[in-house]
């Protein structure tokens, strides 16, 4: 048997450092990337930033720019808008499905608990990326606690676009408390195991993180 290139691992982790940086705004959205800055940065050859610049233009978070070049896509507010119509969508389905199970998965509803609690212990200093983890891993945990893989299937190649939406409201210290108060209010009618309730607090924190993160990316257009 041929033995296995090594190459790929490095081709994901180079994928996943720039995603990172994309998403806590590292590399800002206009900004041209550079591919041998960056290969030496990261301390890697320009085969595997070729490679991870491809797969992230195939998802829409780099465009072609120039000659073989690339730069960060900004973010489109009627974009974004209809992805979190999408999302609102489906959790509710996932809270409305995991207020169903909450007190069969105990295992489910100890992940749930354990994710508040690490919300709530988040503070004014804690790093932008940090918060969008903690956020996605909240929303995570109620679509595991739903015990529908589909959903978790169906959202994943939107988690890069969601977290970048996630950076233009969590920066901002006030939407930081309500966001989490709005958790709560969802994980409190999923342990209460009211299914109504919870499909609709979910609705409700999803169109208006929506709503709110169209307007911040609108803003800067109006003040042009």
């Amino acid at each position: 048997m041929i033995p296995l290139n090594p190459l790929p691992n490095l081709i994901d982790q180079v994928y996943a450092r720039i995603l990172e940086a994309i998403i806590d705004r590292t590399l800002p959205p206009g900004h041209r990337i550079r591919q041998n800055e960056l290969a030496e940065k990261l301390g890697v050859s320009r085969q595997p930033v070729s490679h991870a610049l491809h797969l992230l233009h195939r998802q829409g978070l780099v465009a072609e720019s120039g000659r073989k070049g690339f730069e960060v896509t900004r973010l489109d507010p009627l974009r974004i808008r209809q992805l979190y119509e999408v999302r609102g969508a489906i959790d509710a389905l996932a809270a409305r499905l995991a207020a169903g199970r909450i007190k069969s998965d105990t295992a489910g509803r100890a992940h749930l608990e354990a994710t508040l609690r690490a919300g709530r212990a988040a503070d004014k200093k804690t790093p932008l990326s940090e918060l969008i983890a903690l956020d996605v891993d909240f929303h995570r945990a109620i679509y595991r606690l739903a015990g529908n893989p589909a959903i978790e299937e169906m959202i994943a190649p939107q988690w890069p676009h969601m977290r970048r939406s996630m950076a233009t409201v969590l920066a901002e210290l006030d939407y930081r408390q309500s966001a989490w108060i709005e958790h709560e209010t969802i994980a409190a009618h999923i342990f209460s195991g009211n299914a109504k309730a919870a499909e609709g607090s979910a609705l409700a924190h999803a169109m208006s993180a929506g709503r709110m993160t169209e307007e911040r990316l609108k803003a800067p257009e109006r003040a042009a």
